[in-house]
């Protein structure tokens, strides 16, 4: 055990995997090359700053404390945080990778396989609580916080356990014959694995969502069924949108897996189905922005105040009138709010007549 964490310093155990799985090695900062990394940058830039603007929106605005927005609250730092990770892993990738020690090259893919691995729970813990709320509406009540943390942290803590299996040492060094040929220093079958627990996981809230389909069809409440299918539309073509973009990974992954060393040439393409993948972190802001009409409007404010800023308003006085319209919607303190009426299909669905409403404080749930 100890000789295994002591090649995680190595210089050249990086290079010894690649010639062991690669055919060539292109090393070569070509124009190409530098023209795809900086359209990639920028699209994670753009990542970065849409699910900032979503967490922004839900953190100021007290009507976004709800269960359902906490969830995609969640889900946007996992997507920012995928941009970030694959911001990372193109300034360490090309003729850099052959530089990096083990532990880095660990840290590289470790932070994009956690940040995925966030994602997939988030999409389940919004399942979970969606069942919870629905098909089980006694247990909605006040131990809903506590669910809400509960399920948030879970989410985390499995996620910084599964990436970091391999840094703490289930990882092919020392054993080439085992190694993925998509990512050379982890052993295939902990790819297997970790491909296999999110399949597991998918088709997990596909159920639930048929069963809470199931139970909202059956219900005699007509306005609670059109309400609650609304929400069932948003959060179904969330999971339909991730479900697309990684399902080539998914795939490569798996012929990895099958695969002898050298024997699937498009393997060695597979940076282009993981580049398209991280589109699922883009489209997911822009999915449940456009499907509520209230976090839309909220999640644009900034960028209105600095257009307005930039125009006729100086930013004080933007921001001022700002917060001024914060202040009127959000109630003064100690005030509590009552539900508003919105053609909005995540309002709709989040204060639903079958849902026990409860009044804490300035926050409606």
């Amino acid at each position: 055990m100890g000789s295994l964490y002591s090649e995680y310093l190595s210089p050249s155990k990086v290079l010894e995997h690649y010639n062991y799985t690669k055919e060539t090695l292109d090393t070569q900062q070509t124009p190409s090359r530098k023209v795809a990394s900086t359209l990639i940058i920028i699209l994670c830039g753009a990542i970065v700053m849409e699910n900032l603007l979503v967490l922004i929106a839900v953190a100021r605005n007290s009507k976004f404390h709800s269960a359902m927005y906490l969830f995609l609250g969640n889900l946007a730092a996992s997507d920012l945080l995928a941009g970030v990770a694959f911001i990372a892993n193109t300034l360490l990738s090309g003729p850099v990778t052959l530089g990096l020690t083990p532990l880095q090259w660990f840290a590289r893919e470790g932070s994009a396989f956690i940040t995925l691995s966030a994602s997939v729970f988030s999409l389940l813990a919004i399942a979970i609580e969606r069942h919870v709320a629905i098909a089980k509406v006694k247990l909605y009540g006040s131990d809903k916080s506590c669910r809400m943390l509960l399920l948030i942290a879970a989410s985390w803590l499995i996620s910084l356990a599964l990436g970091g299996l391999p840094i703490l040492g289930w990882n092919c060094l020392g054993h080439l014959d085992t190694c993925s040929t998509v990512l050379p220093l982890y052993a295939k079958h902990y790819v297997l694995c970790v491909v296999t627990i999110f399949s597991v996981i998918l088709l997990a809230i596909v159920a639930l969502y048929i069963r809470i389909y199931c139970v909202v069809r059956s219900s005699h409440a007509d306005v609670a069924v059109s309400q609650t299918l609304a929400l069932l539309k948003t959060v179904t073509i969330v999971l339909g949108v991730f479900i697309v973009c990684w399902l080539p990974a998914f795939s490569i992954l798996l012929l990895d897996y099958a695969c002898t060393v050298r024997s699937c040439p498009i393997l060695y393409k597979a940076h282009y189905f993981f580049a398209f993948a991280t589109l699922n972190s883009l489209l997911n802001p822009v999915i449940y922005t456009w499907r509520s009409r209230d976090l839309r409007r909220e999640v644009l404010r900034p960028l209105q105040c600095c257009q307005r800023a930039a125009g006729v308003l100086r930013p004080l006085q933007c921001c001022q009138r700002a917060a001024g319209v914060q202040g009127r919607r959000s109630g003064t303190p100690g005030h509590r709010l009552l539900p508003l009426r919105s053609s909005s299909s995540l309002e709709r669905g989040t204060h639903m007549p079958t849902t026990p409403t409860v009044l804490e404080g300035n926050t409606v749930v």
